[in-house]
């Protein structure tokens, strides 16, 4: 009898224990789990950031930015070829100068304008705070580049949304304003947003003031690129046949004239 009751006790006791390793056990396999979805996450982050940090736009001294031989060239953006695309280039009416290009694809829109931004620090952070400050509709978002700005804006009597990114580059910060379908998600938004990743900005070594334009120019396109260079490697070439020519700089009985004509109308267009 008392064999048998000592065995009870000792079973329940065993299986006490057995019910306390166990739950144990079930601790330290959530422990484990949980530490490694931290560890997946993390990973996820980094990888996340490293993608994040290799996609453009893209300075033009970067060694691993794109090639861009075919590229438009329009001053301060080398724009890539996108079929089906348009480019407007806004200029001064007066000065001629250009403000700003357009890209449109199908019912979207991208709207670039890029700024001379201080050497130590980045300069969308300061524009985001502004905007959001002078527009209560606005909503900050995260997105493809970083912080994003969401804004309705008013055009002919109608509400439409836009979406405004920033990039801070070497000496400039480049803007884009998505709108149509492009500033809400699909396809367009897709095409849009992986133009914008491969344009390259090239700031120059002029010197310009926080928030200037960067100067922008006519759009000159792979084939006149390369006719300039071969025209000005005949020159080159003609000039050393050139018998008796001087050499050093010219002195006061040398004369010389240079005329430059350049004519900009308010806007120009080119399909591509």
């Amino acid at each position: 009898m008392g064999l048998f009751g000592f065995g009870r006790k000792h079973a329940k006791q065993r299986a006490e224990e057995d019910a306390g390793d166990q739950k144990d056990q079930s601790k330290e396999l959530d422990k484990s789990d949980q530490t490694s979805q931290e560890d997946r996450n993390e990973t996820a982050a980094e990888q996340d950031e490293a993608e994040q940090s290799g996609k453009g736009p893209w300075d033009s001294t970067d060694p691993e930015a794109p090639d861009t031989d075919e590229y438009l060239d329009i001053g301060a953006l080398m724009l890539p070829f996108l079929e089906g695309s348009e480019l407007r280039l806004k200029a001064n009416s007066q000065t001629g100068d250009v403000l700003g290009a357009t890209i449109t694809y199908k019912s979207s829109s991208l709207e670039l304008e890029p700024f001379a931004a201080p050497k130590s620090l980045g300069l969308w952070d300061e524009v985001r705070a502004d905007l959001l400050k002078a527009n209560p509709s606005c909503k900050e978002v995260d997105g493809v580049f970083g912080k994003e700005l969401t804004l309705p804006v008013k055009v002919k009597g109608k509400n439409l949304l836009t979406r405004v990114v920033g990039i801070d580059g070497p000496r400039w910060m480049l803007r884009g304003i998505f709108s149509g379908p492009a500033a809400k998600g699909g396809k367009e938004k897709d095409v849009l947003d992986g133009y914008l990743a491969d344009l390259v900005v090239v700031r120059g070594d002029e010197p310009l003031a926080p928030r200037d334009l960067v100067p922008m120019h006519a759009p000159v396109t792979p084939n006149q690129r390369r006719g300039e260079a071969e025209d000005a490697e005949s020159k080159d070439d003609q000039s050393a046949q050139i018998p008796g020519k001087p050499e050093g700089p010219f002195d006061s009985d040398q004369q010389t004239e240079v005329k430059t004509t350049l004519s900009r109308g308010p806007m120009f267009s080119e399909v591509r």
